[in-house]
């Protein structure tokens, strides 16, 4: 893989970063062009290196997503294509070994060129190259399939079923024994996001697989702060974050959705006692949120799911925050505290007013302001998050047009401050998820159809697709295998369930 450059942070979720030990208020300085492949980015003159609040420290060909160019086709523009794992050590597939390689079915067992077998023996802390059919990788191959067989695997045609299977097989890798999730299995994404990791534990849940589900969401309140609030995200054995990036408020929000989906979906017989770990850091979270309303029942500004700062309230923080109100209301209600439901509903609602007040005329923007154009988390205003307002659905139509990319995917918004390079595959699932849980399935199976023609040779999903329709940045990303299996899993039948306003 070319060596240009290799960022130290997972900066690619935006195209903008900080210079190192720089404290800034919102002004940022926009990427706009594409360099060449294997150069670095045209723009990158000295002093003029961009900044923004929130992002983290990394280097311009990182920002503009130029990392890791060669010339070997489809997967040129990755930094990782795959993933080898045991269950207590995950190593990453790199493009080149990728190349002609394939899984084993239903299996994290790499069958190369030569028809030999590559695996992660038990115990081991780097693959082995063996002949097809050694013993220990028939073991691991059997154990990924039992596995698999424990819960379900939904999708419509046997394409969208390989696709969810290997979508759950990659966010397993991801997860770590003490249960926290890495965004992707390379430096900078080897961290673990509260948003992230809600969503992987509620496709889990919607899936079966429940004691992996139970284990993200137990490490999630592990790590939650003493006022209720999360870090942007940790390091994986759960001792902090790994720098002084500004925390994200929509955690508050992700997090009791995320528990209250694994609630709808566990046993009768486990749930109500495994709740009791859980319900006091739900209720913990939903009360910072409530207590952060300003007089127009909206959330402060802050960081939202980009990881930039805004100076107004922002819909990528106030969606989350209504679903994760909604959430820990009805928790409340199933904990028997049903005057705690009725003031988390009382709050919940003048959050609902707020977004409805400000944001609604607009079209459902980034910002109250208006002035930072459009956002994908205009979806977070639909199931399974939130019950959708009557004027929801020309927002998403609209909001998707402005976004959409000749490639076929969509950037995650179109702020003038900020430029986008790739589309991106979660961003892109948000609105098939949304078009899926609002009964427009046609939309719904374009863009998984769409999505799905992303995964790369190994069939995993990128986490950013570039101008020329190629997978980029890191393969795969644990948000983008978790959307896709809720999408397909609602295009297949199962309906997710969305929190709805306490009747007290």
């Amino acid at each position: 893989m070319s060596n240009e450059c290799v960022p130290a942070k997972r900066h690619m979720r935006r195209l903008v970063i900080k210079t190192p030990g720089t404290v800034t208020a919102v002004a940022l300085v926009v990427v706009t062009a594409m360099a060449a492949p294997g150069t670095a980015h045209a723009s990158a003159a000295a002093g003029q290196q961009p900044f923004g609040v929130g992002v983290r420290h990394g280097d311009n060909c990182a920002a503009a997503n130029l990392c890791g160019r060669s010339s070997w086709g489809t997967d040129s523009a990755t930094l990782t294509a795959g993933l080898l794992g045991n269950g207590r050590t995950t190593v990453a597939v790199s493009p080149s070994e990728a190349q002609g390689a394939s899984y084993v079915p239903d299996s994290n067992v790499l069958r190369l060129p030569d028809g030999q077998w590559r695996y992660l023996p038990a115990g081991a802390s780097e693959p082995v190259t063996v002949p097809a059919g050694d013993p220990g990788a028939l073991v691991q191959i059997a154990e990924s399939r039992t596995w698999l067989a424990s819960g379900t695997v939904p999708g419509r045609t046997p394409l969208e079923r390989s696709v969810v299977a290997r979508a759950l097989l990659s966010m397993r890798l991801l997860t770590q024994p003490n249960g926290a999730v890495a965004a992707a299995w390379y430096g900078g994404w080897d961290f673990s996001w509260p948003r992230d990791s809600s969503f992987v534990a509620v496709a889990f849940a919607r899936t079966g697989h429940l004691l992996e589900a139970q284990r993200i969401l137990s490490y999630t309140m592990r790590t939650q702060r003493a006022d209720g609030t999360w870090d942007a995200r940790t390091k994986l054995d759960g001792s902090g974050p790994p720098d002084d990036r500004p925390w994200q408020l929509d955690a508050n929000g992700w997090v009791p959705w995320a528990v209250w989906e694994w609630y709808q979906a566990a046993l009768p017989v486990q749930r109500d006692q495994f709740l009791q770990t859980l319900y006091a850091g739900t209720q913990k979270a939903a009360k910072y949120a409530a207590g952060s309303l300003d007089v127009h029942g909206l959330p402060p500004a802050s960081p939202d799911y980009w990881e930039l700062g805004t100076s107004t309230p922002n819909i990528g923080t106030a969606a989350p925050l209504l679903a994760g109100l909604r959430a820990a209301a009805g928790l409340a209600d199933l904990m028997g505290k049903h005057s705690d439901a009725c003031a988390l509903d009382v709050v919940a609602s003048r959050l609902s007013d707020g977004i409805a007040t400000y944001f609604a005329p607009l079209g459902y923007p980034r910002t109250v302001d208006g002035q930072h154009g459009r956002d994908s988390a205009v979806t977070f205003m639909a199931p399974p998050f939130n019950q959708p307002p009557t004027d929801l659905a020309a927002a998403i139509d609209s909001t998707y047009q402005t976004l959409l990319r000749p490639n076929g995917g969509v950037i995650p918004g179109n702020d003038p401050d900020v430029t986008w390079a790739n589309s991106w595959t979660p961003a892109t699932s948000t609105f098939g998820l949304a078009w899926s849980t609002t009964k427009q399935q046609r939309k719904a199976t374009e863009v998984e159809n769409w999505v799905v023609g992303q995964r790369n040779s190994l069939g995993e999903l990128p986490e950013q697709v570039n101008q020329a329709g190629a997978p980029a940045s890191v393969t795969p990303l644990g948000w983008a295998d978790a959307i896709t299996v809720l999408t397909l899993s609602q295009l297949g039948g199962s309906v997710i369930p969305v929190p709805r306003a306490h009747v007290c």
